[in-house]
């Protein structure tokens, strides 16, 4: 189809060119959110629109992922900034222009119209963000689960160590009498800098159970990618499965780089979403085929459930006590642990608390910060 020439005086907004691109960027194929699209618009603030070069390296480091990412954006940049209709028009920034400002919620980009409210739009939209971190992720709409998806990146992810057999050299610890004696030799028998070993430690794995019932339904994406966070900190040493009807394992698809196609990939594999749940029965599949052959002996096993179970309670509280004698800890962490007014009467709950070592909140990005610390210190 031919489209006419536009009129050679025709500018736009430098908002207006750089939104336009990250829509044609997605419509190309390539999973631009809406928090990279907003640290797009601010990088480019930063190197400014004139710099062609800057420009297309800001879209490079904020809204590509993958390889095959970058060639779609490259493409796409040279169609884009190449048209006679996007010369851009660079005008002085108000608080209310800034990019940041355009991709809030409306009640929080146009604010109550106070001075000081707009002189500091970055403490404004710190300030939303911290109040996003805290709400209860079931309770928050598209736009709030775009925005906090693209928050799971500043979560600080330490897997748990272990101590090995093996000693290494170290600045305190124990003598190493035998490379203090070596020192000494090599001063021919002179007093030497005495020397030290310590065990040396190897990363502990994790294992992460996840309810995917239907009263866990408004949780699930926040704990795949939850899961995906930890799991790209320790892509060998961290397993993944999903309880429902039956057990699946999702450790190949969470592996995955980029978020949004590895939570897509983890939906294709469950069978089971919002569905029933037995947490007894399926807890003891994964016991059966894969926790006594090793993979929850001395693991941190962590079991994401709200504890609503349709089976029978005893065979729950079995199994839990067998995870419990397998692995090196056991963490249940319930998504309305948090609330004002929650009680731990639900018989699935009541059953299982005698054999978990931690009984955590995980309805919100600070809570899951939290679980993150007991993990690391486990």
């Amino acid at each position: 189809m031919t489209t006419a020439t536009p009129a050679p005086d025709l500018v736009h907004d430098a908002d207006e060119i750089l939104l336009g691109f990250a829509t044609a960027l997605r419509a190309a194929g390539v999973a631009v959110t809406q928090d990279r699209t907003r640290a797009y618009l601010d990088a480019v603030t930063l190197v400014g629109l004139g710099d062609r070069a800057a420009t297309r390296a800001a879209g490079r480091a904020t809204l590509c992922a993958t390889p095959e990412d970058l060639e779609r954006h490259d493409r796409v940049f040279e169609e884009w900034f190449s048209r006679d209709n996007v010369t851009p028009m660079l005008r002085p920034r108000t608080a209310r222009q800034q990019p940041t400002a355009a991709l809030l919620p409306d009640d929080q980009a146009a604010g109550s119209g106070g001075p000081d409210e707009d002189d500091d739009p970055v403490k404004a939209a710190a300030s939303a963000a911290e109040i996003l971190r805290h709400r209860d992720v079931a309770t928050l709409d598209p736009v709030e689960r775009i925005r906090l998806a693209g928050m799971f990146a500043s979560l600080p992810v330490r897997l748990p160590t272990r101590p090995t057999a093996r000693r290494t050299p170290h600045r305190r610890g124990a003598v190493d009498a035998s490379r203090t004696l070596r020192a000494s030799l090599r001063r021919m028998g002179e007093p030497a800098e005495i020397r030290y070993r310590r065990h040396s430690e190897r990363p502990r794995r994790v294992v992460l159970l996840i309810d995917v019932s239907g009263s866990m339904s408004g949780y699930a994406d926040a704990l795949l990618r939850l899961a995906h966070r930890i799991t790209q900190a320790g892509p060998e040493r961290v397993e993944v499965f999903s309880l429902g009807t039956r057990l699946t394992h999702l450790s190949r698809a969470l592996r995955r780089r980029d978020a949004d196609r590895a939570i897509a990939a983890a939906g294709d594999v469950v069978p089971d979403w919002s569905g029933g749940t037995r947490l007894g029965e399926t807890l003891q599949a994964f016991v059966d085929r894969h926790g006594r052959r090793g993979m929850a002996r001395g693991a941190v096993v962590v079991i994401f459930s709200d504890g609503w179970e349709r089976g029978d309670t005893t065979l729950l509280a079995e199994q839990v006590a067998r995870l419990h004698r397998l692995a090196h800890r056991v963490v249940w962490v319930n998504p309305h642990r948090g609330k004002d007014g929650y009680a731990p009467v639900q018989q699935g709950i009541v059953a299982v608390l005698p054999h978990v070592d931690a009984f955590l909140a995980g309805h919100s990005l600070a809570t899951f910060a939290e679980l993150l610390e007991v993990v690391r210190d486990a």
